[in-house]
């Protein structure tokens, strides 16, 4: 749970540049790649990122933040899906940058229950991790580049 915004800005800062960093990896041609067929796909993971963090942001924690809408279909380019998510990543930073010590304290209605804008926060920077993670194994399935997001990669390490 955050208590401090600027604990959060500094977490989101370094977050988002990492989820757009496995983003930047991907490649038009193998965003359907996915574990096996019928899971979530390299190209779903990365919409439903962008898509969560601006509906989570928005509806939940009550920023004013660009989201998809719902039923908005998958883009079939990594540019398009990497330029949606920087917008919405940059617009969180830049709301959130107006919240008090005392807003991360508000309750509001979680998806479990009620919670506090400030936990809330902690599980948007969670779930980006949690799926982030599962695309840098569909990356590496896929035959492309891992980007080193929380430290050297399994080819960086065979190069030193």
């Amino acid at each position: 749970m955050y208590r401090v915004v600027e604990d959060f800005l500094q977490d989101w800062h370094e977050n988002a540049g990492g989820t757009l960093s496995v983003f930047k990896a991907m490649t038009n041609d193998k965003l359907d790649v996915s574990i096996v067929e019928g899971h979530n796909s390299l190209g779903w993971l990365a919409w439903h990122l962008t898509s969560a963090a601006g509906s989570i942001a928005k509806h939940v924690i009550g920023l004013d933040v660009p989201c998809p809408k719902r039923d908005e279909p998958v883009p079939s380019s990594v540019v398009e899906i990497t330029h949606r998510y920087e917008i919405i990543a940059n617009a969180i930073l830049k709301e959130a940058e107006k919240l008090t010590e005392e807003d991360l304290l508000t309750e509001v209605q979680g998806f479990t229950g009620p919670t506090t804008k400030g936990k809330m926060l902690a599980k948007l920077i969670g779930h980006q991790t949690h799926h982030r993670g599962q695309m840098t194994v569909l990356l590496r399935q896929a035959g492309l580049n891992v980007p080193p997001v929380e430290g050297p990669t399994k080819e960086m390490m065979g190069q030193r």
